[in-house]
Formats: structure tokens, sequence, C-alpha cells
């Protein structure tokens, strides 16, 4: 860990960290903010959701910041002027918690849903969906194993998420209008509850926040499982996202969980932190 400093603390459990405009952005659950990093302690508040949790960020080509209202089942855009404002209502696809969001090279939205309450319902498996360019949401998968992060390909071929409870990252071959097809285990992790927050390097390999045998970690893998790289994180890691100048630098979201059964406290807390370290190759793909 003598590699791995730290960049913020005082959050409540950051997630869904984008590098956008030069600063790391990311959600902070739990106190309804979204945050931009400039540098080093050097933080801004740059928007209040009216949502809970969880809640997601990415961007639209044209620059207008997409949030997920989890909860809520809406997809909010922030236009200048305006505020927030309904981008399409995900509600008649399903009324359990929306969890991330990305918004690949050609502006295709797609988005995941875990079908359950987490800690207050039994397990039942998620789906993957797409926005419609009228603003409507068409599933497009089912049976995933609690979808948590995922990426695009540069080329706009390949979408990969991260199956928490199966701890696997799957990918789908993306057809030229947005749809999915060709489900295949892109890498085994480290068994039940491995992977979350996940994002890709420009030599294809992706870096995951992830669970092993109940020690948390960020690991680097390859397609086909092979890990290049794995250390070991002070705390849970929820997301982790490659950015700065050079596309190097790798942030990672991390805070203190004590379990589902107390999860509750979590947000009753400020453990989480961002933490960074040099990466061995520069961020690819989207988000």
């Amino acid at each position: 860990m003598s590699d791995v400093h730290t960049l913020l603390t005082g959050l409540v459990v950051g997630e869904s960290p984008r590098w956008h405009a030069g600063r790391l952005w990311f959600s902070n659950w739990g106190a309804q903010e979204i945050i931009a990093l400039e540098a080093p302690g050097k933080s801004e508040v740059v928007a209040r959701v009216p949502s809970t949790i969880p809640f997601s960020i990415d961007w639209l080509p044209d620059g207008r910041l997409l949030v997920v209202s989890g909860r809520e089942g809406l997809l909010l855009r922030h236009d200048a002027g305006d505020g927030f404002v309904t981008h399409a209502d995900l509600r008649p696809l399903s009324t359990q918690p929306w969890n991330e969001i990305v918004v690949d090279g050609r502006g295709t939205i797609y988005l995941n849903n875990i079908c359950f309450d987490f800690g207050n319902e039994d397990f039942r498996p998620g789906i993957i969906a797409r926005v419609t360019p009228e603003g409507g949401v068409q599933q497009l998968a089912d049976g995933i194993a609690f979808p948590n992060g995922m990426v695009v390909t540069p080329d706009n071929s390949t979408l990969i998420v991260a199956e928490s409870f199966a701890g696997q990252l799957t990918a789908f071959d993306i057809a030229a209008d947005g749809s999915l097809s060709n489900r295949r285990v892109w890498a085994e992790l480290f068994g039940p509850g491995g992977g979350d927050g996940i994002c890709m390097d420009a030599e294809g390999a992706i870096w995951c926040t992830a669970s092993d045998h109940g020690k948390a970690v960020c690991a680097r893998v390859r397609e086909g499982g092979e890990v290049l790289e794995r250390f070991e994180l002070e705390r849970a890691g929820f997301a982790c996202m490659l950015g700065g100048d050079d596309g190097q630098t790798l942030f990672l979201l991390v805070a203190e969980f004590p379990g589902v059964e107390r999860m509750d406290t979590m947000f009753r807390s400020r453990t989480g932190r961002v933490l960074a370290r040099r990466a061995p190759a520069p961020h690819a793909g989207w988000p």
C-alpha cells in the first residue's frame, strides 16, 4: 500500500467515479452530492441530487450530465438553467433500484437494475437495459447476478458488466442498433462477492474493485481471467477509475463496510475516501 496515497477523506460512500473535464467526478451516496475533485483535498460539490441511494452518473455526447436516480426509477438530465429534468422514466420496466450507467461512444445509454431491494429482500437476478432515442427503456439482458460496474470497449463493440454475486465479469457483443448478444464470461474473479466498480485500460485489461475471500482488493485482469496485478485495500472498494492528465492515475473509492445486516450504519458515518496510485496503462473505453 506504500504506493497508494489519499486524496480526499470525509465522504459517506463514494461511487460511480468518472474522469471528466480535467477532474474526478463521483457520487457521494448518503449525502445526495455529486463531487468533483481537482487536486488532493480540493473538491467541489457540483450538484445535489433529489435521490437517496443508489445514484450514478455519466454524460451525453453533448456534455449534459445524466444521473440515475436509483430508487425513484428515473434517469435525470442536468440542463443549464433548468436544473434536473427527467430524461427517461425507467419504472415501466422495473420499480426495483436502478444501479449503474455507461454511455458509449455512439451515445447509447446502458443501465442496469439489481431487481431486488438489497438488504431487505431475497436475491433475484438483475437486468441490463438501454434508453431508446425516443426516451423509452428497453430490456436487453436478464439473469445478471447483481449487476454492478459496466464498461464499453473503445470500438463500441463489447459491453462488460461486473456480476457481483457471481464473482465474474460478463461480456456481450454490441450490435449497430445497441442490442446485446453472445453472452459469455470475460473473466472469473475471486468467487461470490467479487466485482464492483470497473474501468478499462488501453491494453484491454480491466481494473476491478472486489472481495477476495473477505479481503478488499483491487485487481487488474485480462480477458480469460489472468490477474496481472492485485493489491489489498484498507477499506472496502466500491469503484475505481483511470484518469489524470495522462490517463494513468488509478482512482479508488473506498469506505468501511460493516456488513449487510448493519449497512444502514455506513450511511450515518463518513469513512469514505478517495485513494490514488499510478497505473501501467492509460484509460480506454467508456466510461
